[in-house]
């Protein structure tokens, strides 16, 4: 979410709907535009087409990046990374595919990011090198954390980025054709903001990832009906993860109701798994530890990395001698020490996983210890998360997670809060993004339900062209380049399905290598085949199988022709075709097959 310069916890700020949040009775916006050094063209012609293409986040969580193209010019939103799913085995991460962007790079004008989540910034070291570095936008914190990742991804390279501070919600930025205004809008994250993009075609409203906060009678602390003001026809892009979410989350008062509770009446040590993103919630933990005298732990490094950025900015004051190194934390009784740390998605190499594996270098968890996961569930993680809980239930006595306690508020909207978003803004064309594809049909639903044309709402996939003109709007036959990028150590390819492909075959079969030697002027076999077996069958238990293996491939041998056995890639195909049938007709299975042919 965005938060004002303060170290004031949520749940002590006084809301002023007319002094905070822009509305009808707010000044008018400062429309002087930021000196980009670009200059602004002549106005288009009022029927020539703004097109909205989304080249991720619409057929899944993450990789979330939409380009804007109108009048030859071009803007972006967000350059979000995806994690891998299960079935991608030594995949990093997954990147937006920047095809359709190739050649067009000079028409780039600028990169807004909405907020420093990494399913909006993720992809953008790699990215903005592979696009030239164009011009990037967005508000402190974010700007800090994009730095902070082009750093880690190539030392020195922060001073290549040239950037734009939103200082001000209020602000209007010219980026070549687009004129770019900002809103307020609540999200788990500091400086978080809503996009205004306006061409002479139409304006489109996207608030990025958001949620609807409200008091404790269940009202919005946020109007939006301002934004129904804007010129026409107006686009609203909807973030639609909850769109199937009937249940209200809880207000941040009660949050902290409940884990000031808990700290109050822990035993011994309390361990809170959060996003490294909720600085203001981590935050407000080290000020209630504070004023209880306990003392803090914070580990894994993106949460220490952005806390500091955090300290540094001025968000946040921390009291000297509150934090501790967490190799610290047994030179304190345990009803002294909080540990907040990375992990509650149960992310294989995350602080949370390793404790509970019993990997951690000082961590080990007891019995008297309080486990909090103050986050949510992303959709995917579920049977992680699962075996996760699991195993902290078998090691520590309590444990307290959103079904059992309000410990954490979301930073999605519901079911309730799209309808009343789009109830307040009244747009012309209604786009649900930013979730899996039946999310966004279930977003489409909804609004249908609540009275909304249906000719006027688009359900986009990645890649989709969606083109708007100031008298109707429409998807294009064709669409943009959208396959996978996968990131894998320090290659970045779309291409490396091919590599996927197999490793999934090794992993569902195993691999057979079968290491034949070869008279290269006779053709004929010098010793016995080797085989090697690696998660195919173990070779001890099935010597019968092994053995008939190796004698299929010297009746190979002795049954072909000697010449052709002097061609190797005869050989190997010969070895790879006859040795899989014969797998497959005694096993069932179909391993991959390797052969290596020695040449003496």
């Amino acid at each position: 979410m965005f938060a004002e310069k303060t170290s004031a916890p949520r749940s002590r700020r006084k809301f002023n709907s007319h002094s905070r949040f822009p509305g009808r009775n707010q000044p008018p916006r400062n429309t002087r535009p930021f000196q980009t050094g670009i200059a602004i063209t002549e106005k288009p012609e009022d029927n020539a087409g703004l097109r909205v293409i989304p080249l991720g986040g619409c057929e899944e969580v993450g990789r979330n990046m939409t380009v804007f193209e109108y009048g030859g010019d071009i803007i972006i939103l967000d350059m979000g990374l995806q994690f891998p799913e299960e079935d991608m085995p030594g995949i990093d991460y997954i990147i937006p595919n920047t095809k359709y962007l190739v050649g067009k790079e000079k028409r780039i004008r600028g990169v807004i990011f909405s907020h420093g989540h990494l399913d909006h910034i993720g992809a953008a070291p790699i990215l903005l090198e592979k696009l030239g570095n164009p011009t990037i936008v967005g508000r402190d914190l974010t700007l800090a954390l994009i730095k902070n990742k082009q750093e880690d991804y190539k030392q020195h390279s922060a001073k290549n980025l040239k950037t734009i501070t939103v200082k001000n919600l209020r602000d209007t930025l010219r980026l070549g054709k687009f004129t770019i205004k900002f809103f307020q809008i609540e999200h788990s994250i500091m400086d978080a903001m809503g996009i205004i993009i306006e061409t002479p075609a139409g304006t489109v409203i996207h608030p990025g990832d958001w949620t609807l906060e409200h008091d404790d009678k269940g009202n919005s602390l946020l109007d939006y009906r301002h934004l129904a003001k804007l010129p026409r026809p107006t686009v609203l892009m909807l973030e639609s993860l909850g769109a199937l979410n009937t249940r209200r989350s809880a207000d941040y008062e009660t949050m902290y109701k409940n884990l000031l509770e808990i700290l109050q009446k822990a035993e011994g040590r309390v361990i809170i798994g959060t996003f490294s993103s909720q600085v203001e919630r981590i935050k407000w933990v080290i000020d209630a530890a504070d004023q209880l005298g306990k003392k803090v732990a914070l580990d894994g490094y993106s949460m220490k990395m952005n806390i500091e950025i955090a300290k540094e900015l001025g968000y946040i004051k921390i009291r000297r001698g509150v934090l501790i190194d967490v190799k610290d934390i047994d030179k304190y009784p345990d009803r002294q020490v909080v540990v907040i740390c990375t992990g509650a998605q149960g992310e294989e190499n995350a602080v949370l996983a390793r404790i509970v594996n019993k990997q951690h270098r000082v961590v080990k968890l007891r019995k008297t210890d309080t486990v909090i996961f103050s986050s949510s569930i992303i959709p995917g993680n579920e049977r992680t998360i699962q075996r996760l809980k699991d195993n902290i239930y078998r090691q520590a006595d309590h444990v307290i997670h959103g079904e059992i306690m309000d410990v954490h508020v979301s930073g999605h909207a519901t079911r309730a809060d799209i309808a009343e978003m789009i109830e307040q803004i009244q747009p012309t064309y209604f786009i649900p993004v930013y979730a899996n594809h039946y999310f966004l049909k279930e977003g489409r639903n909804l609004a249908i339900e609540r009275g909304f044309p249906k000719e006027n709402i688009f359900v986009p996939d990645n890649g989709s062209v969606i083109e708007i003109t100031p008298k109707s709007a429409r998807i294009l036959d064709k669409k943009a380049p959208s396959d996978y990028v996968f990131v894998d150590g320090l290659g970045v390819s779309d291409t490396q399905n091919i590599v996927l492909r197999d490793r999934q075959v090794m992993a569902a079969d195993g691999m057979v290598v079968v290491i034949v030697t070869v008279d290269t002027k006779s053709g004929k076999l010098v010793q016995n085949p080797d085989i090697i077996s690696r998660g195919f069958i173990f070779l001890k238990e099935n010597r019968e199988l092994i053995e008939d293996l190796r004698h299929k491939v010297k009746k190979m041998v002795i049954e072909s022709a000697p010449l052709n056995w002097t061609d190797t890639n005869q050989i190997r195909n010969d070895i790879r075709d006859k040795v899989g049938q014969f797998l497959y007709s005694k096993t069932e299975k179909r391993p991959m097959i390797l052969p290596v042919v020695i040449e003496v």
